[in-house]
């Protein structure tokens, strides 16, 4: 049985001849452990698309089913104690509160579970320190780098064990260093299980998923399966608007994940004992004479 289910849904704003259509007749089943990449142009649905999948907007015509859950059969509280437990939104302008720490704002979705100030702070560290942030838990939000702050966004997506994550375009305000990293991070997210559902302009991110849907003008045109590793038939098309992908690259990407989660490298070489390091002088000011 699919994990989210979509049968002619259909998504108007308006009344009348000022109507305007986001979504027109929608069918898809995306299966438990997917990655899919949705593009499209802008204004082609796809926002509107992960709003009514993440329960941030309701359908005006056609079944959505959750887990074997009819949407529309569910009360208010239903649907937010769903959104709460069981999927993670990763948003392009991060969403962070500028009043709260990164520590702060990772640990907020606990505090809605009733769990104890102590228990939630424990926990976002322990979050924080996985993803490379430890060190910087007690800074501000303005205080970060873009890649950090939608890191730190991750990680608070990640806090409740979803098993949804819905990231709309979470590079696109970053640099490709800090895409990477990112990237490689929902990757991460992917492997352990969990289902990622991200939209992107970015055909090369698409390399990621293993499921691409494209759209146009609230419309699914195409639904294109690809081995994870490679970037689709179709989405090579537009592949021109942005630089190719080497192997040179994809190293960085790696190298770029080891630099800012240190613990997963290998262990440092040891220094020098002082014996060694008089020993050494003493061999360079032979040499010098």
């Amino acid at each position: 049985m699919p994990v989210i289910s979509l049968k002619d849904v259909n998504k108007l704003y308006g009344f009348g001849d000022a109507a305007t259509v986001a979504l027109d007749e929608i069918n898809i089943d995306i299966e438990q452990g997917e990655f899919v990449a949705v593009m499209g142009p802008s204004g082609s649905g796809k926002s509107t698309l992960m709003n009514i999948i993440g329960l941030l907007d309701k359908p005006t015509h056609g079944n959505y089913t959750l887990g074997g859950r009819s949407v529309a059969r569910l009360r208010s509280s239903q649907q937010a104690k769903i959104r709460r437990d069981r999927i993670g939104f990763v948003f392009q302008s991060y969403n962070l509160l500028p009043k709260l720490n990164v520590l702060e704002n990772v640990a907020l979705p606990l505090a809605y579970r009733g769990i104890t100030p102590v228990r939630r702070l424990k926990r976002a560290s322990l979050l924080l320190d996985q993803i490379g942030l430890k060190d910087r838990e007690y800074f501000m939000p303005k205080q970060l780098s873009g890649g950090q702050i939608q890191r730190a966004a991750i990680a608070r997506a990640l806090i409740n064990d979803p098993s949804i994550i819905i990231a709309d375009e979470p590079t696109g305000n970053l640099d490709s260093s800090a895409s990477l990293v990112v990237m490689e991070l929902l990757s991460e997210v992917h492997k352990s299980g969990n289902t990622v559902l991200m939209v992107t302009h970015n055909p090369e991110l698409t390399r990621y998923a293993n499921r691409v849907l494209y759209m146009h003008d609230g419309v699914i045109v195409h639904d294109e399966q690809t081995p994870i590793g490679e970037v689709p038939r179709r989405a090579r098309r537009v592949m021109y608007l942005f630089p190719r992908k080497t192997e040179e690259d994809d190293a960085a990407g790696v190298s770029a994940l080891m630099h800012v989660m240190p613990h997963k490298t290998a262990a440092k070489k040891p220094k020098k004992s002082s014996k060694a390091k008089t020993k050494s002088k003493r061999q360079r000011s032979k040499t010098s004479a």
